[in-house]
């Protein structure tokens, strides 16, 4: 039995005894570093969203939860997007705390962002940076905590501001059509790298700024010793955007944010799509092996003797006249007439 094999019993277990524990669907689950304005360092937990509710576990196989967290009277969140480290911080105001948590990555922070937002709100954000796969994730999450509450007496009922709250029926929330397709979740550096090392794949990108509500517009400009040039885009109300020009420019929506660039250099500026696929296929191996093969089915001749006996007389002019040197030995007549042509061609 291998050891993913012998592991599945366990978490089996650990799963059907905090669904027991905890009463609530799990909607999203992994690690996070907690820690409030009472105490400066994070401690590490595995964390699960079931409902509206975080149970905080101190491993992830541990069965019974050691603090909970209910996020149903949620003030703000707040995600602190930062260049200095690979970690994400994003903030929870309740009514009684704060509380400050920590991430790997920023992926996962917009993830828990996601997940939380939906079942506070719900509605899945209009403004996310992730995968198709994610939002689908989301919009289950948002229809499963709806029949929880509607099937639950003692839980909040669903107002009717809550049931506008959600842009459409329909099954698939595209969200990153409303992100255009040059928005890279990257910082200042990693953005100006990307279009110095690939100019080919475009000159415009778009990303968040460092403050994480707004965003900025990276350029590199198509002159002959080209520059980089960073552009702040103030998020307004609703889905306003503002270009901090010295003449400030408000538009509805990102994508026309890119067009304005593009409009405004008479299309200079392209949007950086970068080509994550290759579209030729590298057969160089395939045709080594294939000469090997064939080398090994080609009639081998017999002549080691006479390779050998060249190279042990290497003091000999074998390079000028080296059928000469051996044609008088016992070869066999046929040998014998194989070096002398070899001999008049390379004379």
């Amino acid at each position: 039995m291998s050891v993913v094999e012998s592991h599945k019993p366990l978490l089996r277990r650990i799963f059907y005894e905090r669904q027991r524990n905890t009463s609530l669907p799990l909607y999203y689950e992994n690690f996070l570093w907690i820690t409030n304005s009472l105490h400066q360092e994070y401690e590490r937990y595995w964390v699960e969203l079931r409902g509206t509710t975080l149970f905080l576990y101190t491993n992830d196989r541990e069965e019974m939860y050691m603090k909970k967290i209910d996020l149903v009277s949620l003030v703000a969140l707040d995600v602190q997007h930062t260049t200095e480290r690979p970690c994400q911080q994003f903030i929870l105001t309740l009514p009684n705390e704060t509380l400050y948590l920590m991430t790997n990555s920023s992926e996962e922070a917009e993830e828990w962002k996601g997940f939380i937002l939906t079942v506070t709100e719900l509605s899945v954000p209009c403004r996310l940076l992730l995968l198709p796969g994610q939002t689908i994730k989301m919009k289950e999450t948002l229809e499963n905590e709806r029949v929880r509450r509607a099937s639950c007496p003692d839980v909040q009922p669903l107002g009717k501001a809550e049931e506008t709250e959600d842009p459409t029926n329909e099954d698939y929330i595209d969200v990153i059509s409303a992100v255009p397709s040059c928005f890279y979740h990257v910082t200042r550096k990693e953005a100006a790298d990307m279009l110095e090392n690939s100019p080919s794949n475009g000159n415009l990108i778009l990303r968040p700024c460092g403050d994480s509500k707004n965003y900025s517009v990276t350029i590199q400009e198509p002159l002959d010793s080209p520059s980089i040039k960073h552009y702040k885009v103030l998020r307004k109300g609703g889905d306003y955007y503002t270009i901090e020009l010295e003449k400030p420019v408000t538009l509805k929506g990102l994508d026309k944010v890119v067009e304005y660039f593009i409009s405004e250099t008479r299309g200079r500026l392209k949007p950086f799509i970068s080509h994550e696929y290759q579209t030729h296929l590298d057969t160089s191996l395939l045709e080594q092996e294939k000469r090997k093969a064939h080398i090994k089915t080609l009639p081998q001749m017999k002549v080691a003797p006479v390779v050998r006996s060249v190279l042990e007389g290497t003091a000999r002019p074998f390079r000028k006249n080296p059928a000469n040197i051996y044609v008088n030995t016992n070869l066999d007549q046929e040998l014998k007439n194989q070096l002398l042509k070899t001999q008049e061609k390379m004379n």
